[in-house]
């Protein structure tokens, strides 16, 4: 994770260099608002990331004399395909589309919906196929 957080330091470096640049060529508070905050998450990355990488052993990946099998094995967990994403976003739309409109017994019935929709993916590996 030592070279995640070299790349997330040269972000922060960046933001630093560029948001008063913004700020003196605009003079737009909002956009330097927000470059200030992606300077602030940036640097809460790297140090997140920097902080770790001390405490811990360099993975393959960050040691120069790594051999390539030493990366061998199981790299995680990845899902089969699910409907339930789509029905998420659906019911999403429902609850936008019908706050935007001012009709809230819409956005009411898609929050019903989407709450149905959403127990039903973060559970979705629990039953069925693909249950552990």
């Amino acid at each position: 994770m030592r070279m995640e957080a070299w790349i997330f330091g040269m972000c922060t470096a960046f933001f630093v260099l560029v948001t008063p640049s913004y700020w003196f060529i605009t003079g737009d508070p909002t956009g330097t608002s927000a470059l200030v905050m992606t300077t602030l998450l940036a640097a809460l990355i790297a140090f997140y990331l920097g902080f770790h990488a001390s405490k811990m052993d360099a993975r393959p990946e960050d040691r120069i004399d790594a051999e390539i099998a030493e990366g061998a094995g199981e790299l995680g967990f990845f899902p089969p395909y699910s409907w339930w994403p789509l029905w998420c976003a659906s019911t999403a739309a429902v609850i936008v589309f019908g706050m935007a409109m001012g009709q809230w017994w819409l956005a009411i019935i898609g929050t019903a919906f989407g709450f149905v929709a959403l127990t039903q993916w973060v559970f979705e590996y629990y039953k069925g196929d693909h249950a552990h």
